[in-house]
């Protein structure tokens, strides 16, 4: 059951992973598919809640069409509001969480580090500690929270 009390949508088939691998050219992080195959197709989670599966797709799918230059295997997972976006990095062994915030209105601007992963993002999460980490709450395995350095290279 979500917050709002309505039940969460049921869990993708197995298939559903691998088909939105074919689609989007990279696998999602074995924890999110875990998550959408196991508990749920989104709605639950920080902020909004995860988005569903297809969204997702179709949300990395515009932005890659866009004149913002996307970059590659970055999925959009949640919404943040305001036009803020959390989005896991699939091509990092982490599964990175990182914030597209478009508000500045300069592409090389609207990249950064959220998390050093997904595991650490929702445990933030279940610790009512929030989406934001502290500078010095960072434990090495990432570089510093900030702008994400390897935008330019991944559009």
């Amino acid at each position: 059951m979500r917050e709002d009390g309505k039940p969460l949508p049921v869990p993708l088939a197995e298939g559903e992973i691998d088909r939105a691998a074919r689609d989007l050219g990279f696998a999602p992080p074995p924890l999110l598919a875990a998550l959408y195959t196991r508990v749920g197709d989104g709605g639950f989670g920080p902020e909004y809640g995860l988005l569903p599966l297809r969204q997702a797709i179709a949300e990395y799918e515009a932005g890659r069409a866009s004149d913002w230059g996307w970059p590659e295997g970055v999925l959009p997972i949640a919404d943040l509001g305001c036009g803020m976006s959390a989005c896991v990095d699939c091509r990092s062994e982490s599964a990175r969480l990182l914030l597209f915030e478009p508000n500045p209105g300069d592409p090389a601007l609207a990249w950064y580090h959220l998390s050093p992963g997904l595991d650490h993002w929702l445990r933030d999460w279940l610790d009512g500690t929030g989406w934001f980490r502290e500078e010095d709450e960072w434990d090495g395995e990432e570089e510093e929270q900030g702008l994400w350095a390897e935008f330019s290279s991944r559009i």
